[in-house]
């Protein structure tokens, strides 16, 4: 019998049918066979490889096979732009059988969500967040709501899988089986991960049923075409884009919301037809842009990392990437955005505006080319998500006894691992701190907890993440989006003139009580600031980047221009070498050890360099005060050894992380010293020879 046959007869029917579709992919199949056997599966395959699909028509088969009814199945994604961008297709899938789908998340309106109250759909799409606002909800009967739920869908998940979204997106799904009662089935969805195997692992968590990774073998698709172009600044990185495949679809990729605004500004100046797309636009700009983009040809989008996920907006012939995202993974993410015709082949243009920038580049195509995808690694000690989980069900059972609360959660590994007297210590301290108090063992919220987290603020505690400080932008009635409040920090010059949805607007009037600016359209141009856009890079990036300047052979996917900067930063290199760190008396007296070790690596050897010496730090390097001499920075570093080396707690990123004030102390330093750690990137630093060189 063939895989296809195995699907409800109802359902081959429609696919042949109604979709017209000939055949299945191979990643369908496959994922076909693994689900109908009961495994829990991780599916990889390209942005528009069909993983939708490879996931939703097994379920469906066995929805209609096993005559599943209420909500059985659960859709999660990380962004709401996504479900919205799914939410057609899989209503029309599920409608084709006479079942139903449909969103649930912070932009669905009120009587929608009554209406699913009332009479909840066959497949619900949401997100971890409203997923908690259901369960918390009294407004619902969780155990008729829930108990019918055999299947989840996941998708992006490796978005969650290296972030504490990912532990407080299994917290809820171990909750919903509670209310299930049963083994329910798993389903990740990802595009590039560097270990599937450990992914599924992590999905699967609580489950007794097999594992499968479903991942086939690459089709004979024509070789990704990847080029590199050094253009020195933004404005010519406008023009480049103007000029390269006019007539064609363009996304184009930048690594901060500001350079996003500044590059959509300069497009629409050269007359380029321009959409721009991240998190701080409004819901409205958002999918105006999404809309427009996806039904016109001749334009350009800019977005940040945020349609680097798999939201559809259409058939792409380009994707441009200003400078370098952090990441292998993310370029892949970003690249198999195209190439989905017939006999084309996926793309990426990156536009260096820097020569850090080109590095970073280069040394992402150089990896890429090995092969090399990172591992997705879930964020150790979850202690602050303990924290904020215990709070979660106190709202959700109207009070939790002591010795039972833990049992609800006890099945996710980052919180398996957490010995049990652990558990005890967290919850005196929330009693002691008057966050919580208990009556005859039954855990609620104390008056300083309610105030902070109960039922009026209970908004806060459902996100785990911590938001910064953002002014709601106000056009008349139409809200644009938000920017950070030091945009309109006071300025000689006049009312701030900001950027936002690729336009410049004038402040009309600020309330700061409610935070929300009121502006209108202008003909300066504007800036707008966002914070929190800096990201160190890894020491495996950053070692390729050392090999790059020590070396001398040039790439066939480097223009000229790219390949004559390279050439011309690496004169400025002439001590780089490839297997040793570098101790570079520079001119003016400043010394620098050139580690090419990783932000991490780096502030983890200034910390326990600077009760002796003033270092600043950044990816590649450690700078030492002017007042020391080369052989006085020689001799500290000489006395590091690897095993010392340890994090040491900063309070100012303690306090940055949510929930942190529900945690004794130590524990909340034992989290960031978890979490702010590369041990095997110090221990190599100091392992290599170190050259001494007066430059």
């Amino acid at each position: 019998m063939s895989t296809f046959d195995r699907l409800h007869p109802a359902l081959q029917h429609h696919v042949v049918n109604s979709l017209g579709w000939g055949e299945l992919r191979p990643v369908q199949s496959l994922s076909i066979e693994g689900f109908l056997a009961g495994a829990n599966l991780v599916v990889l395959a390209p942005t528009a490889g069909g993983k939708t699909e490879a996931a939703f028509f097994p379920v469906i088969s066995q929805m209609l096979t096993e005559g599943w009814t209420g909500l059985s199945v659960l859709y999660v994604s990380p962004i709401r732009a996504l479900l919205n961008n799914q939410e057609e297709r899989l209503r029309r899938y599920f409608r084709l059988v006479g079942r139903g789908a449909a969103c649930w998340h912070g932009d669905t309106a009120q009587g929608d969500k009554r209406r699913m109250m009332a009479e909840p759909p066959d497949c619900l799409l949401t997100t971890p967040e409203s997923l908690e606002v259901l369960l918390v909800s009294t407004k619902i009967d969780h155990r008729r709501f829930f108990q019918n739920v055999r299947a989840v869908v996941i998708d992006e998940l490796h978005a969650f899988a290296g972030d504490d979204r990912g532990w407080h997106l299994l917290s809820v799904l171990a909750r919903v089986r509670r209310f299930a009662d049963r083994d329910i089935q798993r389903i990740g969805l990802s595009a590039t991960v560097g270990n599937p195997g450990e992914m599924l692992d992590w999905l699967s968590s609580g489950s007794t049923r097999e594992k499968r990774v479903v991942r086939p073998e690459p089709s004979a698709r024509n070789r990704p075409d990847v080029q590199l172009d050094y253009v020195a600044s933004l404005p010519n990185a406008a023009k480049v884009i103007r000029l390269l495949h006019p007539g064609q679809k363009r996304l184009v990729f930048c690594d901060s919301r500001s350079r996003v605004e500044q590059l959509s500004m300069l497009l629409r100046q050269d007359g380029v037809e321009t959409f721009v797309s991240h998190s701080s636009l409004g819901l409205e700009e958002r999918r105006r842009a999404e809309r427009a983009f996806s039904e016109r040809q001749n334009c350009v989008i800019v977005a940040t990392s945020s349609l680097e996920l798999g939201l559809d907006v259409g058939d792409l012939d380009r994707v441009i990437q200003i400078d370098a995202p952090p990441t292998v993974s993310s370029f892949l993410q970003r690249m198999g955005r195209t190439g989905r015709r017939s006999g084309t082949a996926s793309n990426c243009t990156f536009l260096a505006t820097t020569d850090e920038g080109l590095l970073r580049a280069a040394a992402l195509i150089d990896l890429w080319q090995d092969g090399f995808v990172e591992p997705v690694a879930a964020p150790p000690k979850p202690y602050h998500i303990l924290a904020q989980q215990l709070m979660a069900l106190v709202l959700q059972e109207r009070g939790v006894g002591r010795s039972e609360w833990f049992d609800w959660v006890a099945t996710v590994p980052g919180f398996a691992a957490t010995d049990r007297s652990a558990v005890a210590d967290l919850v005196d301290f929330m009693l002691s701190s008057g966050v919580l108090w208990s009556d005859d063992g039954v855990l609620s919220f104390a008056p300083e907890g309610e105030a902070r987290y109960g039922r009026k603020n209970f908004m806060e505690l459902l996100s785990v993440f911590t938001s910064p400080p953002l002014f709601r932008v106000m056009a008349g009635q139409k809200e644009l989006g938000s920017v950070h409040e030091s945009t309109f920090y006071k300025r000689d010059e006049g009312p701030p003139v900001i950027v936002l949805a690729g336009r410049s607007w004038k402040t009309k009037h600020l309330d700061w009580k409610r935070r929300i600016a009121h502006v209108e359209p202008a003909e300066e141009r504007g800036r707008s600031r966002w914070l929190g856009e800096g990201q160190f890079l890894s020491y495996r990036v950053c070692q390729r980047i050392r090999r790059l300047v020590a070396g001398d052979a040039d790439q066939p996917d480097w223009s000229q221009r790219a390949t004559a900067q390279i050439n011309e930063i690496r004169t400025e290199y002439p001590w780089a070498s490839a297997d040793t760190t570098s101790l570079v008396l520079h001119p003016g007296g400043e010394v620098r050890w050139w580690t090419f070790g990783g932000g991490v690596a780096n502030t983890l050897l200034a910390d326990h360099l600077r009760p002796e010496a003033e270092v600043r730090v950044d990816n590649l390097s450690l700078r030492f005060s002017t007042s020391l001499k080369l052989n006085e920075v020689e001799e500290l570093i000489g006395s590091l050894t690897a095993d010392r080396i340890e994090p040491v707690p900063a309070d100012d990123a303690i306090e940055g992380m949510k929930f942190s004030e529900c945690l004794p102390p130590h524990f909340a330093a034992e989290v960031f010293c978890a979490r702010f750690n590369d041990a095997g990137a110090v221990r190599a630093i100091l392992a290599e020879p170190r050259r001494v060189v007066a430059s």
